[in-house]
């Protein structure tokens, strides 16, 4: 089996699904991808998430405020710790550093990641990280949540092997989207070699980010499977190979999903 380590499922399109998540699930079990983590990108959202996770046993969910939401900081701590009790939440995120679509003095964006760390800390979940031209100060970042006793993810990784390992020294593992099966992603393609088995998930950042052969097209959690094939083909193993180790892994990571 696969799981999709991240999608926002809330975001879909479901018209080519008649109107129903059901339709999603089921295109994606078709193609061998039987879990979903539904990541947050604003608490206000948290009802809608739970929604989703309580109608379906293969969902679970974060709790998080994604890092360009500018206008809505300062985050409230105690909100995630509340919302952070429900028991599809597995993980705190999506947080992180955003200097693309960010621009200025970033101490709120500083401030906000460090709050999402230390809600992670008091509830002993994984968190969600979100990076996008900010390769030293995230960094930093993983390195104080090291230290507070918090792992997670580098999600959609778009950075280069010297970042991934550094990230994987400090209990983070690295997870692969789409974008590694685009032509010219080869920096991300050499990390993907080097990676270790036990380093590295698969996601698919839907509706965003559709992997090859799909790509430019509305993303779906199904697609997962494509990365997952493009990783074998580059690793030089077996599709059933990176299905197993990256399952592992995503168990090990966020261990209070319930996954059969």
């Amino acid at each position: 089996m696969l799981v999709d380590s991240h999608c926002h499922l809330n975001m879909l399109d479901l018209d080519p699904f008649d109107g129903k998540m059901d339709g999603v699930i089921q295109q994606a079990r078709s193609l061998g991808v039987e879990h979903f983590l539904l990541v947050s990108c604003d608490p206000s959202e948290h009802n809608t998430l739970a929604n989703i996770a309580s109608e379906f046993d293969c969902v679970s969910m974060s709790v998080g405020l994604h890092p360009t939401e500018r206008e809505k900081a300062p985050l409230d701590i105690a909100e995630l710790l509340e919302q952070a009790k429900h028991n599809k939440v597995v993980a705190v995120g999506e947080t992180g550093l955003d200097y693309f679509h960010c621009k200025g003095n970033m101490d709120w964006q500083h401030q906000r990641f460090e709050q999402h760390i230390e809600v992670a800390e008091q509830t002993g979940l994984p968190i969600i990280v979100h990076t996008r031209d900010a390769k030293e100060d995230t960094l930093s970042f993983l390195k104080q949540a090291q230290r507070a006793g918090v792992n997670g993810v580098l999600h959609c990784f778009t950075e280069d092997w010297a970042m991934a390992k550094t990230a994987i020294d400090n209990g983070f593992l690295i997870s692969f989207s789409g974008i590694v099966t685009f032509k010219n992603a080869h920096i991300i393609q050499e990390a993907a070699v080097k990676v270790p088995d036990d380093a590295f998930l698969v996601e698919t950042d839907a509706p965003f980010l559709a992997p090859t052969p799909y790509r430019g097209k509305p993303n779906v959690p199904g697609y997962v499977y494509y990365v997952a094939k493009f990783l074998a083909e580059l690793r030089a193993c077996s599709e059933a190979h990176i299905a197993q180790v990256t399952t592992d892994n995503f168990k090990r990571l966020f261990s209070k999903a319930k996954i059969s």
